[in-house]
């Protein structure tokens, strides 16, 4: 049973998985972010344990299939080392999952910080849209609609 599991999966059924399993929860932050299903599974720590376990089993599958690990820590020598790692299947999946994270936190935060501010679900959409599809061009543009909502220029908050 447990080497069936360990078959299926593959870094490319990671990836598909990953891309189906986090849309819920971009719609919950766009449609209930008021909820308490919401407040519970989004912005708890269940979501950050769930990447940090699939990411040890992409990197204990990478140690597995024998990949260089060090080629990880060549990412910022120049573009053909980052062409290089990009290369690897494993090290490809490592990267998606962390930007799927990334931009899940960023539209939490975002979600989050427009019921601080009592935003109107309206006024957030399209950035979270974008925070889905871009991360910084959707955060970026929630600041902007911020400073003028909250009528005050913060540059950390």
């Amino acid at each position: 049973m447990l080497t069936e599991f360990q078959d299926y999966l593959t870094f490319e059924n990671i990836y598909i998985w990953s891309n189906f399993l986090v849309f819920p929860f971009w719609l919950m932050l766009i449609f209930i972010p008021k909820s308490k299903i919401t407040q519970i599974i989004v912005n708890s720590v269940i979501l950050p344990l769930i990447f940090a376990v699939t990411y040890i089993y992409v990197i204990y599958n990478i140690i597995l299939l024998e990949e260089s690990i060090s080629d990880l820590f060549q990412l910022y020598i120049g573009l053909d080392s980052l062409y290089t790692v990009f290369s690897s299947e494993g090290f490809l999946v490592i990267f998606w999952l962390h930007f799927l994270f990334v931009n899940l936190f960023l539209g939490s935060w975002i979600s989050n910080d427009g019921i601080k501010y009592n935003m109107s679900l309206k006024i957030i959409f399209l950035p979270l849209i974008l925070t889905y599809l871009s991360g910084p061009v959707g955060f970026t543009i929630y600041w902007l609609i911020r400073i003028f909502y909250a009528k005050k220029l913060r540059i950390h908050d």
